[in-house]
């Protein structure tokens, strides 16, 4: 039996700063028995460290992302239903193409505009404090406002939304992540029934319920739902982690923020390094061996979870020389941030447009932007990697 780490041991300090620990584990090895830490104690997974293996496992057919292939199903799926990053082909290719009719590049770049214009409203509203909490006032408004336009979600029902939402991706309890999920689901269900009945509308939840493929082919009632679930989710809560993360780092990194002021072409060589650095999501989602696998030299069983570290990887130092050194002019080609494969993730365009609107405004406007503290509240559990509050002065 392999040796089993818990890294609740390590305490708060794997929470606040988990790069030395899985530096550590990288040491020792690519691939880890792990229990995680609360609230998720009670559980066991493999855990892929290394580079070169967690690519090669995020692309694995072998390693299943639908529960049901183990004869399982999860809190997520009995409450939303089969969304994407709980289905794989045939199912996943189906779903995936049907969403890309609608959620285009093209529909991305049209946002440019309105991406600005939220930004620039709200740094009037918080520039003229001299002080704030950047996450409350500018990191997380900016992504959610822009996901529930461009989804339909009305204005009344954004700050609930917001709860559920931070509740279901970092929850405190197994209690709390079963409410969010279920508070989510009635909300999603009704939202959609809403649009159905209201008739053709602009937003992309109600294109998505009149999408239909060439052969007829068109999202169910649950389908839909796990649609707008996993949109809203991760097309905010990873925007939100990567503006206020990006910030950070410039910020306790003044000779990088001051290349960056003095030269604004070096910005999308920023987010990507912000993105490799201290990426949105700490940990892929689960994944499960369909059948008796290797990583590594490991051998995994048939039904075993796997979790592949995605900041993990982006801190090898055998893909990403001295990975720890923060360089906006590092060449990072190949970084995990926002996966590999058929699950790479569908909203990285729209993460990308907003966090470089958003940091190009913000250091525009703000040319004596500094700490004015250190950041709290990190967001539990091993999925997200952000924190809650970064108080911030100008």
């Amino acid at each position: 039996m392999a040796e089993v780490i818990d890294l609740g041991e390590y305490g708060a300090r794997f929470r606040e700063d988990p790069h030395p620990v899985y530096a550590e584990l990288r040491a020792l090895g690519p691939v880890h028995r792990v229990r995680l830490p609360p609230p998720d104690e009670h559980h066991e997974t493999w855990l892929v460290v290394g580079y070169e293996e967690a690519r090669a496992a995020l692309a694995d057919p072998r390693l299943a992302k639908d529960g049901q292939k183990i004869g399982v199903t999860f809190l997520d799926e009995e409450l939303i239903g089969k969304y994407l990053l709980t289905a794989d082909p045939p199912q996943h290719t189906r779903l995936r193409a049907l969403i890309a009719r609608e959620f285009t590049m093209r529909r991305v770049e049209t946002l440019r505009p309105r991406v600005q214009e939220i930004t620039d409203a709200l740094l009037d509203s918080m520039l003229p404090r001299g002080r704030a909490d950047l996450v409350e006032s500018f990191a997380y408004p900016l992504p959610l406002t822009v996901i529930c336009e461009l989804l339909g979600v009305p204005d009344i029902d954004r700050a609930a939304f917001r709860a559920m939402s931070t509740e279901a991706v970092a929850p405190v309890s197994a209690e709390s992540a079963y409410d969010a999920f279920a508070q989510l689901a009635a909300y999603l269900t009704d939202l959609i029934e809403d649009k159905r009945c209201a008739g053709p509308a602009d937003d992309l939840l109600s294109g998505l319920i009149r999408t239909t493929a060439e052969d007829g082919d068109r999202l169910s009632a649950e389908e839909l739902r796990g649609m707008a679930f996993v949109l809203l989710i991760a097309g905010h809560e990873t925007t939100v982690n990567l503006i206020s993360s990006g910030v950070h780092a410039l910020l306790t990194h003044p000779g990088q923020l001051a290349a960056l002021r003095a030269d604004m072409t070096l910005l999308d060589g920023a987010v990507e390094e912000m993105l490799r650095y201290e990426g949105p999501v700490e940990n892929a989602t689960f994944r499960y061996a369909a059948e008796p696998l290797d990583i590594a030299g490991t051998a995994v069983g048939s039904g075993e979870a796997v979790m592949i570290g995605l900041t993990a990887a982006d801190r090898d130092e055998f893909r990403f020389p001295a990975p720890d050194r923060f360089d906006i002019r590092r060449d990072t080609r190949g970084h995990v941030a926002f996966g590999h494969g058929i699950h790479y993730c569908l909203g990285a365009p729209l993460a990308r447009l907003e966090a470089r609107v958003a940091l190009r405004a913000l250091l525009d406007r703000c040319p004596d932007l500094a700490l004015d503290g250190p950041p709290s509240g990190w967001l539990s559990g091993m999925l997200m990697r952000g924190v809650r509050r970064l108080p911030v002065r100008w």
